[in-house]
């Protein structure tokens, strides 16, 4: 194409392109284009009187021009081609990029919540679920993780996390639960097989093999009440795969580690470090990550998946990662090999358009938290959430309060939000409702305490609200139904006490519209009006983490070296 261009007459079919490049016109005329020299050319040409020696000068000057201009027309084409051949490689490269990426549906199970509204300048909260897969289903992966008799088994989520990034872009809030912590799991449905997995109290971890990535979205929603935008899930090979791309990551612990089989515990990540500060990638990463033993426990484990986090941030952002090409060329590659997305993020262009909505938070302005829990009372090994504490963060997060408060004190309140169900109400008189008295437990319960909001009830046309004699001591006032068709008479009932509609939960232990008056709500015949959260006012309990902060982690006795 270049060739033709210059063999060509009528140059002048350059010339659009030249001015395209924000070059001069001129310089493309060529002979057949240049006006006729006027007599004062002629005499410029020849200063030393010598006419015919003049305009032989003036003839080679427009030959000499006549060649720069084939020469330019020449660069120009072959600066086309490269052009148009880089962005033809950019184009293939992008579609090798989004070949690579798995996703499926967000969400596949009972009872979704809507977005929450946006505020005022249009912008609304950020929510992506953040899961770790243990599944052994891959040969790269039994070789990274061990336990070959569990190939081809249902993968389990062994990670899970939600990140929450504010309206505002300026803070980001990430809460962990325990991957042995029980839970209620609404109905799921395997949108690949369409295999149906009922409803049932179960460790959370086992949600990813009920129907996949979005089980486990829709049980985080019923839990919390937050709307959960996006999934991201990644198995151990994309750890590792993710964990060589950064390039390396600072941690820190307090004792020489060695996470080894023991008579007593069995396993171990095989993670082995001097005591101080180490720089760990690939696989090394991987085995920091699933520590569990040397660090005391899951919530151990949570808490140095936290700091090996928030020391990822911290380094990406000393390698202007977000804004070096070669880096998010690296990073991009990894990410789309190793993540599988819900299926509204599913191109590297709605990717990159996640990650630019990350890269200004401020690390001061990130905390890292785990869901506050309590042993299991019906299996010591597995846990339960401390529900005042646990409802606390994730009021904080339905209302975007910042877990931190190293921002602007002025916006540090928030006023509720209310989620309402698509499913409407059933008319008072019409809704069976049954109350009992959980005002027991660190106190002495209020006597006939059900009794009397049953009347409550009644008055305000809920005839069919009885009380029941089983105590239920708890902290917090909750109205919980047992099936989807349920939550819009829960909400009915909720509304007409007062009590916020985060009170209102999905639960397999009742077997209609249930109100269990807490400890919360002692006296008087409507609930209490609590006071908007604080930013900052996270429990002790949460085990917060602030993303500017370095620390080290302590190890257990047995596993030091």
């Amino acid at each position: 194409m270049g060739q033709s261009g210059v063999r060509r007459e009528g140059t002048r079919q350059r010339a659009p392109q030249a001015r395209e490049l924000g070059w001069d016109d001129s310089l493309y005329e060529g002979e057949g284009a240049r006006p006729e020299s006027s007599g004062d050319d002629r005499d410029a040409g020849g200063e030393d009187g010598h006419g015919r020696s003049g305009r032989r000068g003036g003839a080679g000057r427009r030959r000499g021009r006549r060649g720069a201009g084939r020469i330019l027309r020449w660069a120009a084409a072959v600066l086309s081609l490269l052009i148009l051949g880089t962005a033809g490689a950019g184009y293939l490269y992008y579609r090798h990029l989004n070949s690579n990426i798995r996703s499926g549906e967000r969400s596949n199970g009972a009872g979704g919540l809507d977005k929450p509204q946006a505020n005022a300048a249009g912008q609304t909260p950020l929510n992506i679920l953040l899961i770790g897969s243990d599944s052994r289903n891959k040969p790269e992966n039994v070789k990274l993780g061990g336990s070959k008799d569990t190939v081809g088994n249902k993968p389990l989520a062994d990670v899970q996390m939600l990140l929450h990034v504010s309206a505002d872009r300026k803070n980001a809030s990430v809460v962990s639960i325990p991957r042995d912590t029980r839970v209620d799991i609404p109905e799921c449905k395997d949108a690949k097989t369409g295999e149906v997995y009922q409803k049932t109290n179960a460790i959370i971890n086992k949600t990813l093999g009920r129907g996949g990535p979005g089980c486990t979205l829709s049980t985080w929603e019923s839990l919390t009440g937050v709307y959960i935008d996006h999934w991201m899930t990644i198995d151990f090979s994309g750890v590792v795969r993710m964990a060589d791309a950064i390039g390396g990551v600072d941690v820190c612990v307090e004792d020489n580690i060695w996470d080894r089989g023991t008579p007593l515990a069995p396993g171990g990540s095989g993670l082995k470090l001097t005591k101080g500060t180490h720089q760990i990638k690939g696989k090394q990463a991987l085995q920091w990550l699933r520590t569990r033993h040397a660090f005391g426990s899951d919530l151990g484990r949570a808490k140095a998946q936290h700091m090996y986090m928030n020391s990822m941030i911290r380094e990406l952002k000393s390698q202007s990662a977000f804004t070096d090409t070669g880096r998010l060329t690296d990073l991009a590659e990894a990410a789309t090999k190793s993540l599988e997305v819900s299926k509204e993020v599913g191109t590297v262009k709605k990717l990159f358009d996640l990650a630019m909505q990350l890269k200004d938070v401020p690390t001061n302005r990130i905390t890292m938290t785990t869901m506050p829990t309590v042993q299991d009372p019906q299996d010591q090994n597995h846990l339960v959430a401390q529900e005042a504490d646990a409802d606390k963060l994730w009021a904080m997060l339905r209302d975007d309060v910042a877990f931190d408060s190293n921002g602007d004190k002025s916006t540090g309140k928030k006023k509720p939000a209310e989620r309402v169900s698509k499913d409407p109400a059933a008319a008072p008189a019409e809704t069976g409702v049954i109350v009992r008295n959980g005002t027991g437990g660190e106190q002495s319960p209020v006597q006939r305490r059900a009794a009397d909001i049953a009347e409550q009830l009644n008055g305000k046309g809920y005839a069919l609200a009885k009380a029941d004699s089983l105590p239920s001591p708890q902290e917090k006032t909750t109205v919980s139904f047992p099936s989807a068709d349920l939550e819009g008479d829960a909400q009915g009932v909720a509304k007409a006490l007062g009590i916020p509609l985060s009170s209102v939960k999905l639960s397999t232990d009742v077997s209609g519209v249930t109100l269990v008056v807490g400890a919360d709500w002692r006296t008087g015949p409507s609930y209490p009006q609590e006071a908007a959260p604080e930013a900052g006012s996270i429990p002790d309990t949460a085990d917060a983490l602030n993303g500017a902060e370095k620390d080290c982690m302590p190890v257990y006795a047995p596993y030091r070296f």
